[in-house]
């Protein structure tokens, strides 16, 4: 409590200094103009703007370094302390009694013996003239930062292309920082997935048909061969793959035409009126939680499909990539449609008007000219929709089962890799286990696959578009 009420006071100040810093800048330039009898380069409200910022950014700067190096050094330098206390104490132990001395130095439990409370009060008294320290560093750096930009404040320094430049510096990082991640994440599947096919082969990976990460299929296998890491399991993820192509094709085929054409009807068709209603109701879908969209797959769709099935003499599995792949389709509606009118509503009104005007009806318009035009952003739509549908996990786990088949019928039970991957990642399985780590593999597949129908769309689409540029 006395952290978080100590962190609040300082984000207070920080900001108290920078409306002050806003001030005293907005009151010198004024008292400069009026005193020289000269204008303004920028407007006065910039200059404040930039000593604003002189004072918060290498103050927020400098608090990200504190929070991010000051704890893990002082973590450090105790479970050193506890590993000389406990010599005998194995490594996993050491990192539970260094958790119990981060309670016992927070208040929140009592120390076991002395050793723990002499431990627990050397930590509590490094943190508080760590605190100490970062708060007076902040202050000095802050108050440097306020005269500095005070006392270049003047009538003739150009305020707002000094803030359109940092701005512009700022989009910069931000644009780095993602590129940046994407690498990060791309470089840790693939990490973890080399060590996966270091003990698992890729053609029997990429081209296997049975997955069951779970169960040894190996003929003879003893027990002391199942105890060792990555001995038993089939890691064929050709099921996986397939069941996850399968759900995503039929949720499309729900969502496409049904997205499409009500973004088609309140694009050109609807009045005013009904599309200020149609649309909201419409977007309501996209506020649900999927997992309420499980539930109904679960309890209404399947069951439903199921009855149905029967009455015309088709066998429907209880948990079917058919119930899977309809719900998440009514799930991914409003991405489509949404997207679809405002790419529609994009496209010049002079087309319209052209064909129109030669002649053709509403309906040829739409047909021969809106879409032909609007199919780059339709792709675009389309194709984000159906990253949504191969990314949905709560709805397969609930209607479709987790079972990996091999097959192409939407009858059937059916697992898609999101649901894999969640399955190999939960539970008490070790890190380092082959089974663990095949979740990485099937991720980094996942992106692959993602990544070429991406470059495929974008190619279709720019190759399309050129007509109308």
């Amino acid at each position: 409590m006395a952290f978080f009420t100590s962190n609040v006071a300082l984000l207070i100040t920080t900001l108290v200094f920078g409306i002050v810093a806003y001030m005293l800048a907005v009151g010198r330039i004024r008292s400069r103009v009026v005193a020289e009898g000269v204008k303004s380069h920028s407007l006065v409200k910039y200059y404040g703007v930039y000593a604003a910022l002189w004072t918060l950014v290498p103050a927020l700067i400098l608090a990200l370094i504190w929070a991010f190096a000051a704890d893990p050094l002082l973590l450090n330098a105790a479970e050193a302390r506890l590993a000389t206390a406990f010599p005998n104490l194995p490594a996993s132990f050491l990192d539970l009694k260094l958790a119990q001395l981060q309670n016992i130095a927070a208040g929140y439990i009592d120390a076991p013996d002395d050793i723990m409370a002499a431990e627990a009060a050397k930590l509590r008294g490094s943190m508080e003239r760590v605190a100490l320290a970062r708060v007076l560093t902040l202050m000095i750096v802050m108050m440097i930062g306020l005269l500095f930009a005070f006392f270049r404040v003047a009538p003739k320094f150009k305020a707002r292309v000094a803030f359109e430049g940092f701005l512009r510096r700022s989009f910069f990082a931000a644009a780095v920082l993602a590129i940046l991640i994407t690498i990060g994440i791309v470089a840790s599947l693939l990490f973890e997935a080399y060590r996966f096919f270091s003990e698992i082969s890729m053609i029997d990976f990429f081209f296997g048909t049975h997955w069951s990460p779970m169960v040894s299929l190996r003929e003879g296998a003893v027990a002391a061969d199942e105890a060792v890491a990555g001995s038993s399991g089939s890691f064929g993820m050709v099921p996986v793959m397939l069941g996850t192509l399968l759900v995503a094709v039929i949720a499309m085929l729900v969502a496409v035409p049904v997205g499409l054409f009500s973004a088609i009807y309140t694009a050109d068709f609807a009045p005013r009126h009904v599309r200020n209603i149609i649309k909201p109701l419409l977007e309501v879908l996209a506020g649900i939680p999927t997992v309420v969209y499980g539930f109904f797959a679960a309890l209404t769709a399947a069951p439903f499909f199921r009855e149905a099935g029967l009455l015309v003499g088709l066998d429907v599995s209880s948990q079917s990539a058919l119930a899977a792949g309809g719900v998440m389709g009514i799930m991914i509606i409003p991405f489509i449609s949404s997207l679809s009118d405002d790419v529609i509503t994009a496209v010049p009104k002079s087309l319209r008007d052209g064909a129109l005007g030669l002649g053709s009806t509403r309906a040829e318009t739409i047909m021969r000219v809106v879409l032909p035009a609007a199919f780059p952003g339709l792709v675009g739509a389309f194709l984000l929709a159906m990253s949504r549908a191969v990314g949905e996990t709560m709805i397969v786990v609930m209607a479709a089962g987790v079972a990996a088949n091999l097959t192409i019928n939407p009858l059937e039970s059916v697992t898609t890799v999101t649901v894999q991957i969640v399955m190999l990642l939960t539970g008490d399985n070790e890190f380092d286990s082959v089974k663990t780590l095949s979740a990485f593999a099937l991720g980094i597949t996942l992106f692959v696959v993602t990544l070429l129908l991406n470059i495929a769309a974008l190619h279709v689409s720019r190759k399309l578009g050129q007509r109308y540029e």
